[in-house]
């Protein structure tokens, strides 16, 4: 893999991903007249709930939504301007222009899977996929050292049903300056279980036990288990574990790192064909849950890596909307049964 680090007109770091050592030159100059970023981020804490939010005033003003011709996130050709100077990329990660933390207390970037507008991460090569491996793993080691930074987010938004108000494929990394709510919840969860049981760990007993039942469990190979969790939360949701327990995605060995472009290609392929051939694209949400930094070498080794994605689609023509007590109690209540998702998702295995 070949990396290339520059800097956007406007300081912003950008750095290149290639799968060859002797890929093209990628350091072109940024020729827009860019004025510095000034975030604007500011974090508070809700005693009720005991959770921090986040505020981010300067997000208002960001691009949405613009003509294929606009897209910021496709190569700078001619007068055509955008984030990414060169003319062509394979990977590139840039910080965001619009970040929700920023500065001291955390920091954002922008994944960009193909130069390709067009696109999607299912119909990406798995050598492709490799190399976005790569670009997650090298920017979450490097992040874990950014001052401020307690948690590294890796994560993909997909459709406008999921709010996304850029069309190039292209992801998202957070480096969040406190541990979010969702993995703090785990912590204390796998805290309590290794207490009760006297040293089990969780992540563990919850893979053995999907895996001893069967019936959740969607696409399995000797590195890697897919299941729908048997308390989803979502219509069709797949966490997907490597079989030895790892804190964090620069802890993967080869082994797992050759085994997973197969499988997440798959995956999102399987998401793709849920709800027929003539539906559209299916929405989603997929992110890396690692383990926080900070949090000490036990603690760290309990906790297990893992990719989550989940759609809002509940059928071909109908959303699972956050409504009344999703939204007002976080009392889920879900349309679809984890074991009905699990045999739909069987069923539309590649042939």
């Amino acid at each position: 893999m070949k990396r290339t680090t520059t800097r956007l007109a406007d300081g912003r770091e950008l750095i290149y991903y290639d799968s060859a050592d002797d890929a093209p030159d990628r350091d072109v100059p940024d020729r827009r007249p860019l004025a510095p970023v000034a975030a604007m981020s500011e974090v508070r804490r809700d005693p009720l709930r005991d959770e921090l939010v986040g505020y981010a005033a300067h997000r208002q003003s960001r691009t949405y939504l613009p003509p294929a011709d606009q897209c910021p996130l496709c190569p700078s050709r001619g007068d055509r301007l955008g984030e990414i100077p060169a003319g062509d990329y394979e990977v590139a990660v840039f910080e965001n222009r619009f970040p929700s933390f920023g500065g001291a207390a955390g920091r954002c970037e922008v994944v960009c899977f193909t130069s390709d507008h067009h696109a999607s991460f299912a119909g990406l090569s798995g050598e492709r996929v490799a190399l976005v491996l790569d670009a997650w793993t090298d920017r979450t080691r490097d992040l874990a050292g950014h001052p401020g930074v307690q948690q590294v987010y890796c994560f993909e938004n997909r459709g406008a049903e999921i709010g996304v108000t850029l069309a190039h494929p292209h992801g998202q990394i957070y480096g969040y300056p406190y541990i979010t709510p969702v993995t703090a919840r785990a912590l204390r969860s796998v805290a309590a279980h290794k207490r009760a049981t006297g040293g089990a760990n969780l992540y563990d007993d919850l893979l053995a036990a999907e895996r001893a039942d069967g019936r959740r469990v969607v696409l399995e190979t000797e590195r890697w288990t897919a299941f729908v969790p048997r308390a989803a939360r979502w219509p069709y949701e797949v966490h997907l574990y490597p079989r030895r327990r790892v804190p964090d995605l620069p802890a993967l060995d080869d082994a797992e790192r050759a085994g997973f472009p197969g499988v997440y290609l798959e995956l999102l392929r399987r998401f793709d064909r849920l709800f027929g051939p003539d539906a559209p694209p299916t929405p989603y949400i997929a992110g890396w849950h690692q383990a926080p930094v900070g949090i000490g070498a036990e603690a760290r080794g309990d906790f297990a890596l893992r990719l989550e994605l989940f759609t809002v689609r509940r059928s071909s023509d109908k959303l699972k909307y956050l409504a009344g007590s999703e939204s007002g109690m976080g009392a889920f209540v879900s349309d679809v049964l984890p074991e009905a998702a699990a045999d739909r998702l069987r069923e539309v295995a590649t042939r």
